[in-house]
């Protein structure tokens, strides 16, 4: 007895209707020379009656013959225990029909077309049981499948390039406001008098040192020349020249005009510049290339195919399915070659990123040491400090400076307030930030690194990984090279990037796709910026 016969249970109770071929009707097929297993236990026939005795009489003794005899009047039977003995009968018959038979019906008649004839790349010279309207829908599926493979494979990546970018702005953040309030309090100590009013220039000051380390285009010179040029005439006001009453605001403009003329604060803001633009450049570049590695991420992940690369993809994870092998995967080599071929310009992409994250390694040593920018930052005041320690000690000197640029000082019937900065609180989180800035940033960039670097051939093995990981069959089983199911693939497989695949013989290759290209332009701005920032801190250690 064959072990199909179990595959009968699920035979429908009525016989199909006669299906008719739109090309017109066919023979049917011969009847098989015998059935395909032993048939079934027939069901139990109804009694034999006697001779003479008609269908539906009732049989002697039975409750029926007695109610008769009693001179009620039965009813007569319809025939109904004929017609379901026949039904059955029908159906056992049913179920003898041979396995194969019904599933060459089925396969020929109810599934499977000729050839495919409308099919444009599913074709194949087996009976196929896709239609041109099935082709397209797997077309679109596997266009989503590796895509959807793509961001699976990048989603750790970019999840560490994203946290790492956020938490340096909200780190370098946190530094600057703190650094504000340090510049701030030190007013607040030593030159109360004057305390409200500086201490609007440093908030501008370090807007200024926010707004260029998060991309905007200014000038570091640009804007420590501007802090110190608003910071003199409240200095000369309050220290060089003080008086019981303020200057004009047409006597602050000539002071602010003249600063780096008479340049009473002496060679510190020179000395800022220098410092603010090595340690805020670096800080910049930083983040702007982790904001632009996440960038590098999305635009690969929603890579465009091209229609070559889309058709083999389709007949590399569909095409089977037409045939009936929808368990099937495809050859190792045969993967290989789709895949690279798909994503050939992103293989590009692999030199310049594996030089990107190089730059990135010394980005993060170039923010370390003298010019780190929490060193840099959070020992602003101290520049302060010495410039208006300068402008006290040339205090009279400078009197006479001014006086010759702008005359006497004429002053105004108004005062300063006094300062209204609260001290202890931030105070309090700068000791706190200064604790555990080490471990905010230091010692984050050294980690975000060393994780980094586990990604530096990330685009070059994308491929392999994929087909290794996901999409291919593993060694020594039988797999889809195509065309058929197959012991191995025997074509040639070729390399990854651009120019090896003019041997690819699965998918073929046109150009450069203009959007790589803008991508590997950035990403070449990057390591280009790490040979000028070397030769900056050679010359600057020359100095």
């Amino acid at each position: 007895m064959r072990a199909e016969r179990g595959l009968w249970i699920f035979t429908l109770r009525r016989e199909p209707p006669p299906f008719i071929h739109p090309h017109g009707p066919r023979a049917r097929p011969p009847p098989p020379p015998g059935p395909a297993f032993a048939p079934l236990p027939s069901p139990p026939r109804p009694p034999i009656r006697p001779a003479g005795e008609r269908r539906g009489s009732p049989r002697p003794g039975s409750p029926r013959s007695a109610a008769q005899g009693a001179g009620g009047r039965g009813r007569r039977e319809d025939g109904g225990g004929g017609r379901r003995w026949l039904y059955r009968h029908v159906q056992q018959e049913i179920m003898k029909l041979s396995l194969d038979v019904a599933v060459a019906y089925l396969r020929r008649k109810l599934l499977f077309t000729e050839n495919g004839v409308d099919l444009q790349v599913c074709t194949s010279k087996n009976p196929t049981c896709c239609t041109k309207k099935m082709e397209e829908l797997y077309q679109t599926a596997a266009k989503q499948d590796i895509q959807q493979l793509l961001q699976t494979s990048s989603a750790t990546l970019k999840f560490l390039i994203s946290r790492n970018a956020a938490a340096f702005q909200e780190t370098f953040e946190t530094l600057i406001r703190l650094a504000e309030n340090y510049t701030s309090t030190l007013f607040c100590n030593a030159y109360r008098n004057m305390a409200a009013e500086a201490t609007t220039r440093v908030q501008e000051f370090f807007t200024d040192v926010g707004l260029f380390i998060f991309g905007t285009d200014i000038s570091t010179e640009e804007f420590v020349n501007r802090f110190f040029d608003t910071l003199f005439p409240v200095v000369y006001n309050h220290v060089i020249n003080p008086g019981l009453t303020d200057i004009s605001l047409e006597y602050a403009e000539c002071l602010r005009m003249a600063r780096r003329d008479i340049r009473p604060f002496g060679n510190v803001p020179k000395k800022a510049i220098g410092q603010m633009g090595r340690s805020l450049l670096p800080s910049r570049t930083f983040l702007q290339a982790l904001n632009l590695g996440i960038e590098v991420i999305n635009t690969t992940d929603h890579l465009h195919f091209s229609k070559d690369c889309s058709r083999a993809l389709l007949r590399m994870q569909y095409c089977p399915h037409c045939q009936g092998l929808t368990l099937s995967k495809p050859c190792m080599g045969y993967c290989l070659n789709v895949i690279r071929g798909c994503l050939a310009n992103m293989a590009e992409v692999d030199l310049h990123w594996r030089g990107y994250i190089q730059s990135l390694e010394e980005l993060s040593s170039a923010m370390s040491g003298t010019y780190d920018i929490e060193h840099v930052l959070l020992n602003f005041h101290s520049l302060v400090n010495d410039a208006l320690l300068q402008a006290h000690i040339n205090g009279p000197e400078l009197s006479e400076q001014v006086n010759k640029v702008c005359g006497p000082p004429v002053r105004k019937p108004t005062q300063s307030p006094g300062c209204s900065f609260d001290q202890n609180k931030d105070n309090q989180g700068l000791e706190m930030f200064s604790r555990d800035s080490e471990e905010t940033l230091s010692s984050r960039r050294k980690e975000f690194i060393s994780h980094l670097r586990l990604y530096r051939a990330f685009y070059g093995g994308l491929a392999d990984q994929l087909c290794g990981n996901e999409l291919a069959a593993a060694d020594g089983l039988p797999c889809w090279n195509g065309e058929d199911f197959v012991r191995s693939y025997t074509h040639r497989v070729v390399g990854s990037g651009i120019k090896a695949q003019s041997a690819n013989p699965e998918v073929k290759v046109k150009g450069t796709d203009p959007v790589i290209s803008q991508i590997i332009d950035k990403l070449k701005h990057v390591i280009q910026f790490r040979t000028i920032l070397c030769l900056e801190f050679l010359e600057a250690v020359r100095k």
